[in-house]
């Protein structure tokens, strides 16, 4: 079930979603967001609208089709009009609901160390932070990565 204000994906929001998101992070983000997750993995993750109807956040995650005690999140945006709105948070724990409907008990999550940000975040919402992890994903890629036990 979906918390009041946000809806799950569709295929279709990717666009909206492409439009926005290098801006929202300040930087060439959108690589990191092919148009295949929200394909493939839409019905698992979460689009907020505005009181406009405007995109205010999204999140795409899924549960993991070979851990399966797992789910996992791989990106998140909230607008910086809607930052501090406790939005991320709403996506987050909507998530949660979604890995608990699919079986799952631990989400896991990674971000850049440079993302301090990302990292406190993920500490206020329970995660364990790890790292960071030289070559996660092969040469130049340190991440670090979060996991979260859900009740």
């Amino acid at each position: 079930m979906t918390a009041p204000g946000l809806r799950p994906a569709t295929p279709g929001d990717y666009d909206a979603i492409a439009a926005v998101v290098d801006t929202w992070w300040g930087r060439p983000i959108l690589p990191s967001l092919p148009r295949l997750f929200l394909d493939h993995f839409h019905r698992t993750s979460l689009i907020a609208s505005d009181g406009a109807g405007e995109l205010a956040g999204f999140l795409v995650g899924f549960p993991s089709p070979s851990a399966e005690n797992e789910a996992y999140i791989h990106f998140v945006g909230v607008s910086p009009a809607a930052r501090g709105t406790g939005l991320g948070r709403r996506l987050y724990e909507a998530f949660f609901g979604i890995a608990r409907d699919h079986g799952r008990q631990v989400v896991r999550a990674i971000t850049s160390p440079v993302n301090e940000a990302s990292i406190a975040f993920h500490r206020r919402m329970g995660f364990t932070v790890h790292g960071p992890h030289p070559a996660y994903n092969g040469p130049g890629t340190t991440l670090i990565t979060f996991e979260r036990t859900l009740p």
